[in-house]
C-alpha cells in the first residue's frame, strides 16, 4: 500500500492475503458450526462442561443390628488430625493458625493419646518427628491420627493447640469391639477414581451382604457459574441416593457375651483355636458364636481370615457317635440292652480299642454310648454297612455346605471306602466336619428327626421404604429320623451327662440348675509337619455337643477346641457355667425359685427417661437398679427392653452425666462386670473365671471411658470326676 499525494494505492498482493484470511476464518467457522468434533475435541461436550456439572450423591452404608435392634455395626463421623506447619496460614500473630511450639504440642498430644490407649503410636517422639517435617505446609500422623472419634476430637480441641485441625470423614464403627467379629465381619475404606471414599465389606455379614449394605449412589446434574456454584434459577435433574439396607441378625447380645466369656476362659489354656456356638433348637437361628483367635474390627488385628464356625474342618471324634448310633436305631438293628465285649476289636490289620483299652467287660450298647465305646460304634457301623452309614451322613448334611449366610463355608469330607475307614468314621475319625454342620445335624434331635438349616439373618429392611426385603425363618431340609430314634438318643445323651455312673463321660457338664444333655468327643488329628497323627495328651481336638433343657429343648450348644492344655475338668467347668448363665438369663432354670412367677419380671424401656422415674418403675417391680453416672436421664440400659429376668438380676442404667465412679463389683458375675465396663467404656482384662474377687480400680474411684481395669475372678472348682475319653 502506497500513498501518493492525497491518493492511497493498494497493493494487489495485500488484497489477496486479506481475502484468503477471511476465507479461512469463514471456513473454520463453518467447520466448527457444522461439526461436534474439531481437531479431536468434542466442542459440544467442552461447552457443556464449562456450564454443567454432575455431582455424585453417596449412599450411606446400612446398619447391622442384633436381635434386640441394637446396632453392632454402623457408620459414624470420624476425623483425621492434621498439623499446619506453614506460617502463611497465620494472618494475625496474636491468633496463630499454625503450630508454634513443636515440643509443647507433641507433649500434650502424646499425653492425651497415651492416656486413652497406652499402645497408641502417637508417642512424643513420633509426633515431634512429624512436626519437624521440612518444607511441608501441613502433615498428618499416619493411622494414629485417623479415625478419631467426636469425643477424642473435642478433647484435643480443649488443649487449644494452634495449628491442629481436623478433616471430617466417616468410618465403620463396631461399638462392641471383639464381639462375634467373625460373624459380623468388617468393612474397609476404598477410593474411587475421583478420590472419594466408600466402604466395602470383606468378611462375615459385612462381606456376604455387601450388595445389600452398600446401597446405590445417586447424582445431580446442574448448571454452574464461573466459580463452580450451582445457579439457583436454573433447573437440575438427577437421582437420589438409595441408602444401604439394614440387616438384623439373630444374635442375642447377652448370650453372645456369655459365649465370649467362655472363650476367654478357654484361652487361659492356650488352645490353637476354639469355637463355641449356640443355636435355637426349634429354628436353627444362631444366637451366639465366638471363636479364638479373634479380632477387633475397629482395629483389624486379624491373624486368620477364616471363621472357625464355618471354615475350619477337623475330625470330630466321639460326638459323631450320636449319629452313627441314631443311624443304627433308625435301621432297626440297635438293641440297647444287648451286651457286647468291650476293650478292642480287629478290623483288617488294625486293632481298634476303647479309650479304656482293657474295656469294661461285657456291657450293653446303651452303656457303650454313655462310656463312649469305640468298639460299640464300630460293631454298629459294620452291621449298617458302608453305603447305609454314608447315606445317613450325607442326609445329615456332612460333606456339603449348609448354605448359611456367610462366605467361605467349607464342606468337609465323608469319603470312606474300606472296612477300616467305615470303622473309624463311626466314632468320628477319618472324616472332617465344620462346627456349623454339627449344629445343623443336631437339630434333628430337637425337631422330631427333621433337620433344619442354620441361619444368622433375621431380616433385611429397606430403610428408604421401611419394607422387609428378606425374612429369615425356620427352614426344614429333610426328615431323617423317627420320633422313636430321637427319643432314644435323648435318653442316652441324658445318661451320658446326668447319670450316677462314675464312668459316664459327660458328668463334668451336669448342672443342678438346668437339665443339660450331651455327648463329649476327643479326636486325634494329622500333624501337617509329620503327616502322622499328632502325639501327646494335649494334641487332640476336644468337643462337646449339648442340648438344654432336656424337656422341651430350647438351645443347642456345640463346642470344639484344638490343643487345649487343660482337661475335661476345665472344659466342663467353663461350659457348665456358660449353660447355667444362659439358662438364668432366659429363665429356663429348673430351680423351683426361678419358676415362681412372683420372682420373674419384664424389663421395660427406660432410655430417655428421667433417672428418678426409671428407678421408681423398677422399684415397683422389685428391682433395685444400679445407676451409672451422675446424670439426670437414662441414655442406655442393660438388660435390653422387654427382657424377662429374675428380680435378683442386676439392671444397669447409664445416665447422661460426665462423672462416673466405680461401684463395688465384688461378687459380680463376669457377665455383669463386663456389661458395666462396656457401658462406661472401660477396657478390661479378665483373670480367671467365675465371680469378681478384686479389681485394680477401687470402688468410689472416678473412671473415664478408655481407662484400663484388670478384673480378678474367683475360680469355681468342679467336683472331681473322671478325666479321660476318646
Amino acid at each position: 500500500m502506497k500513498i501518493k499525494g492525497n491518493t492511497i494505492q493498494i497493493n494487489f498482493l495485500f488484497v489477496i492475503v486479506i481475502v484468503l484470511l477471511f476465507c479461512a476464518i469463514v471456513w473454520k467457522l463453518c467447520v466448527v458450526a457444522l461439526n461436534d468434533v474439531v481437531e479431536g475435541i468434542n466442542i459440544r461436550e467442552l461447552a457443556d462442561s464449562r456450564i454443567i456439572a454432575t455431582k455424585t450423591i453417596y449412599s450411606t452404608r446400612g446398619t447391622i443390628y442384633d436381635n434386640s435392634g441394637e446396632a453392632v455395626a454402623e457408620n459414624v463421623n470420624s476425623y483425621i488430625m492434621v498439623a499446619v506447619l506453614s506460617s502463611q496460614k497465620t494472618t494475625n500473630p496474636d491468633n496463630p493458625k499454625h503450630v508454634v511450639d513443636y515440643k509443647r504440642t507433641a507433649e500434650e498430644l502424646s499425653n492425651l493419646f497415651l492416656s486413652v490407649d497406652p499402645k497408641s503410636s502417637m508417642t512424643y517422639e513420633y509426633i515431634l518427628q512429624r512436626l519437624n517435617t521440612k518444607g511441608a505446609y501441613q502433615v498428618e500422623f499416619g493411622m494414629g491420627g485417623k479415625n478419631i472419634s467426636e469425643t477424642m476430637k473435642n478433647k484435643i480441641q480443649k488443649l487449644n493447640l494452634p495449628g491442629i485441625e481436623f478433616t471430617k470423614t466417616f468410618k465403620r464403627y463396631y461399638q462392641n469391639g471383639d464381639f462375634a467379629s467373625y460373624l459380623i465381619g468388617y468393612a474397609v475404606k476404598k477410593q474411587d477414581d475421583n478420590g472419594n471414599e466408600y466402604l466395602v465389606g470383606e468378611l462375615g455379614i459385612e462381606g456376604y451382604c455387601d450388595r445389600y449394605l452398600k446401597g446405590k449412589d445417586g447424582y445431580i446434574t446442574y448448571e454452574k457459574d464461573a466459580q463452580g456454584y450451582q445457579l439457583a434459577d436454573r433447573p437440575s435433574y438427577g437421582e437420589d441416593a438409595q441408602d444401604g439396607y439394614d440387616i438384623y441378625l439373630t444374635l442375642d447380645k447377652q448370650v453372645q457375651m456369655f459365649v465370649d466369656t467362655a472363650v476367654d476362659e478357654f484361652n487361659q489354656h492356650n488352645p490353637a483355636w476354639t469355637s463355641i456356638t449356640i443355636a435355637k433348637a426349634d429354628s436353627g437361628a444362631i444366637i451366639a458364636s465366638s471363636s479364638s483367635p479373634s479380632f477387633d474390627p475397629n482395629k483389624l488385628n486379624i491373624s486368620d481370615y477364616l471363621n472357625p464356625m464355618t471354615s475350619y474342618t477337623y475330625e470330630p471324634g466321639s460326638t459323631m457317635k450320636i449319629f452313627s448310633f441314631m443311624s443304627a436305631m433308625e435301621e432297626g438293628i440297635y438293641k440297647g440292652d444287648e451286651k457286647y465285649k468291650t476293650g478292642s476289636i480287629q478290623v483288617d490289620e488294625y486293632n481298634i480299642s476303647d479309650w479304656n483299652k482293657k474295656g469294661w467287660g461285657m456291657i450293653t450298647y446303651d452303656k457303650g454310648f454313655t462310656y463312649s465305646s469305640n468298639v460299640a460304634a464300630v460293631m454298629l457301623a459294620q452291621a449298617l454297612g458302608r453305603n447305609t452309614l454314608k447315606d445317613y451322613y450325607s442326609k445329615l448334611g456332612l460333606g456339603k455346605q449348609t448354605g448359611i449366610e456367610l462366605a467361605n463355608e467349607a464342606a468337609g469330607t465323608i469319603d470312606f471306602q474300606y472296612a477300616s475307614e467305615l470303622a473309624s468314621v463311626s466314632y468320628g475319625q477319618g472324616m472332617t466336619v465344620t462346627p456349623i454342620q454339627m449344629i445343623q445335624a443336631l437339630t434333628t434331635i430337637t425337631n422330631d428327626g427333621v433337620m433344619l438349616k442354620p441361619y444368622v439373618i433375621d431380616k433385611i429392611v429397606n430403610p428408604n421404604t421401611g419394607e422387609v426385603e428378606y425374612q429369615g425363618k425356620r427352614t426344614e431340609v429333610r426328615k431323617i429320623f423317627s420320633s422313636k430314634t430321637t427319643t432314644k438318643i435323648v435318653e442316652l445323651m441324658d445318661l451320658t451327662v446326668n447319670s450316677d455312673d462314675p464312668v459316664a463321660t459327660g458328668k463334668r457338664y451336669a448342672s443342678s440348675n438346668v437339665k443339660l444333655i450331651g455327648k463329649t468327643g476327643t479326636a486325634n488329628y494329622i500333624d501337617s509337619k509329620t503327616g502322622q497323627y499328632a502325639k501327646g495328651d494335649r494334641y487332640v481336638i476336644r468337643s462337646f455337643a449339648g442340648i438344654f433343657p432336656k424337656d422341651n429343648p430350647e438351645y443347642i450348644i456345640y463346642v470344639v477346641t484344638k490343643d487345649f492344655d487343660g482337661g475335661a475338668k476345665e472344659m466342663g467347668a467353663s461350659i457348665k457355667k456358660l449353660v447355667e448363665s444362659v439358662a438364668k438369663y432366659k429363665n429356663i432354670e429348673d430351680r423351683l425359685s426361678d419358676k415362681d412367677p412372683t420372682k420373674i419380671v419384664k424389663i421395660g424401656n427406660y432410655q430417655s427417661m428421667p433417672i428418678l422415674t426409671a428407678t421408681k418403675e423398677l422399684n415397683e417391680i422389685g428391682v433395685t437398679p444400679i445407676i451409672v453416672g451422675n446424670g439426670s436421664n437414662v441414655i442406655k440400659q442393660f438388660p435390653a427392653k422387654n427382657t424377662t429376668t429374675s428380680i435378683q438380676s442386676k439392671v444397669f442404667l447409664l445416665t447422661n452425666g460426665d462423672i462416673f465412679t466405680m461401684p463395688d463389683v465384688k461378687n459380680y458375675s463376669s457377665k455383669d462386670v463386663i456389661e458395666l465396663c462396656n457401658l462406661i467404656g472401660l477396657k478390661y482384662t479378665l483373670n480367671g473365671f467365675g465371680y469378681v474377687e478384686s479389681t485394680t480400680i477401687e470402688p468410689g474411684t472416678e473412671v473415664h471411658s478408655g481407662d484400663n481395669i484388670v478384673i480378678n475372678l474367683k475360680n469355681i472348682e468342679p467336683e472331681s470326676l473322671i478325666d479321660k475319653e476318646t
